[in-house]
């Protein structure tokens, strides 16, 4: 057993502030961005009205702040915590020592896709103080290639679906040659046996000539694990087709999640994949440090010295409805005591589970759509955070155990970091810090037999670690030597009361069907727009590339509203396949006349 679980208390971040850096960042800002022309939002034939709360410090919240206060509005972001949200760093309180800082917990590797396109947008225009850098300039790329996977039972280790592989791109442009390729990725190290193998090449083919129409009017109703055909076929092929894919990547249950949102994060990988192979950006990039140190200080920075008031602590409570609008925000002060803040324009950015218990029977028979919300599924992701006192070899540090019950994937912090992590961080002794996402909290475990939510603290630890040496210490090789953890932290969301375990930031989950239910980020209510990951956006699907764009939206809705001349917020689009198009176009017909997908040949 490591020394201690440390209080999970969590102080308030302080912001970063101060004239120099400020006037750093807006001569940056002045020089290099092509920001939009600033013209004062007004009404039609009246005064201005430029006041904006936005309440909930997410991505999807700061995303819409920059956007805003870039075109003139004044800005007050409120958020319950710290800034940042679920991205933020979370220190461990009281392991700093000799002048270094408290050991930093981060909430998973901070993978950032390179079909993340609203999210890069945003860190190119985020400067680095000092440097004629941009936070873009933190993240560092690596292949496809790099991560591993290991397995328990001394199976060999690797994940063939789509990493690890390399084809000639040009070949993968048919539908005949992709299937080629993929059978042969599928039955690298006869992980899966060759009719599952050709069955499984099929079903990525079907879906990527699948037309929009096909893919919100069928697929949307299905899910990933019928799709797939997984109850059918073997342990293996359940292992890594279906549950591999879908909690593993994107932390969703393959029993429930929506084959239109896993295919096209399915689908978009593929294309990185292809971008990667003929000499495009990497798939895949982590920060070169801590994210509130690499992005998140550096971005509230820039927005403080464009005017943006932050105020971490003060929780929304509720919404007053005045003559069909929003008439303020019920905010909470740290001490207790409330107040009503009034502003022209409100943007709600808080999560799934909060948002929906804001909407009050006003609310709702102003927009009879929010009510939609209730049927939305929230599920949990969270991290436990060890830090150790020996060096780990674990590869390029990133690891997706696939035969882990609760799903875990793991992060080494300094393989990536650019630092001396036991001059900087800690008491001097600890080396490396190892990041763990739970994804799975719902299936019994291998040491106590119990679900994650189901188990103490120190034994979600114990659990944890046991699940992770299965898989690394398997083959007669020790990756991971009892002994090394010196400190440890679970996230602060999770929480006991009760006598049962709580979460404080569940994480949306697409389930079948679950699009009908999303909102818009724009509501029936004049005033009020949604900025959140539950907002239906194209990229869909919980992650801050999903938050940004639809931060992003709400910003256009709001700028319509309110009938300001400022430019909109720029959008973009999910990449696709051209050489596919022909066939996605005939599949638009063959769907409106009620056949099959060219390619579905069933189960």
């Amino acid at each position: 057993m490591p020394t201690r679980d440390r209080d999970n208390q969590v102080s308030r971040r302080t912001l970063l502030r101060g004239a120099a850096m400020a006037a750093g960042t807006a001569g940056w800002a002045a020089s290099t961005a092509s920001a939009p022309a600033q013209s004062a939002p007004r009404r039609r034939n009246g005064p201005a009205r430029n006041t904006v709360a936005v309440l909930g410090a997410g991505i999807g919240g700061l995303t819409a702040a920059h956007e805003l206060v870039e075109r003139g509005f004044a800005v007050t972001v409120f958020d319950r915590k710290e800034l940042g949200g679920k991205s933020r760093t979370i220190p461990l309180p009281g392991t700093g020592v000799g002048g270094r800082a408290p050991l930093p917990g981060e909430h998973g590797a901070r993978g950032f896709t390179s079909f993340y396109h609203h999210v890069h947008d945003t860190m190119r225009r985020i400067p680095l103080p000092g440097t004629r850098k941009s936070v873009y300039d933190n993240l560092i790329p690596f292949s496809v290639s790099d991560p591993r996977y290991p397995r328990s039972g001394d199976l060999p280790d690797g994940f063939p679906l789509m990493f690890g592989f390399y084809f000639d791109p040009a070949q993968a442009l048919t539908p005949e040659g992709l299937q080629r390729i993929l059978v042969e990725v599928f039955m690298k190290n006869d992980l899966v046996p060759l009719p599952e193998a050709i069955y499984m090449a099929g079903r990525v083919v079907t879906y990527l000539t699948s037309s929009e129409e096909r893919r919100f009017g069928q697929w949307e109703h299905v899910s990933w694990w019928d799709y797939v055909g997984a109850a059918q076929r073997s342990a293996q092929f359940q292992a890594l087709a279906a549950t591999g894919l879908t909690r593993a990547l994107v932390a969703a249950k393959e029993y429930v999640a929506s084959t239109r949102t896993m295919g096209n994060m399915m689908e978009g990988f593929f294309i990185a994949l292809l971008q990667e192979l003929t000499g495009g950006p990497k798939v895949y990039e982590v920060l070169n440090g801590p994210t509130n140190a690499a992005w998140l200080d550096p971005w509230i920075a820039l927005l403080e010295s464009l005017g943006v008031q932050f105020r971490p602590g003060h929780a929304l409570e509720e919404f007053v409805v005045s003559d069909g609008r929003i008439g303020g925000a019920r905010i909470r002060r740290p001490n207790g005591a409330t107040e009503l803040f009034d502003a022209d324009w409100y943007v709600c950015a808080v999560p799934t589970d909060r948002a929906r218990r804001l909407w009050s029977p006003e609310i709702r028979a102003l927009d009879p759509g929010l009510g939609r919300m209730d049927a939305l599924t929230v599920d949990w992701m969270n991290g436990l955070q060890m830090f150790v006192t020996e060096k780990l070899d674990l590869g390029k540090g990133y690891n997706i155990y696939l035969d882990a019950p609760w799903r875990l994937t793991s992060y080494t912090q300094r393989a990536f970091w650019n630092v001396d992590y036991a001059a900087k961080y800690g008491d001097g002794s600890i080396v490396d810090g190892l990041t763990i996402d739970i994804a799975d909290w719902d299936t019994p475990g291998i040491l106590f037999g119990k679900t994650a939510k189901q188990c103490t603290r120190a034994e979600i630890y114990q659990e944890t670690w046991a699940q992770m040496t299965a898989a690394l210490n398997d083959d007669g090789r020790i990756q991971l030597p009892e002994g090394i953890v010196r400190e440890w932290m679970l996230d602060p969301g999770i929480t006991w009361a009760d006598g049962r375990n709580v979460n404080d930031e569940p994480l949306l989950v697409n389930t079948i069907g679950s699009w009908a239910d999303r909102p818009t980020a724009q509501t029936r209510i004049p005033n009020l727009f949604l900025a959140a990951d539950y907002v239906r956006t194209n990229f869909d699907l919980a992650t801050m590339e999903g938050a940004n764009e639809a931060g992003r939206t709400a910003v256009n809705a709001l700028l319509d509203a309110s009938g300001s001349g400022a430019a909109h917020a720029q959008l973009f689009t999910r990449d696709s396949i051209p050489a596919f198009e022909p066939f996605r176009q005939q599949d638009a017909a063959r769907y409106r006349a009620g056949q099959p997908n060219l390619f579905d040949l069933g189960q």
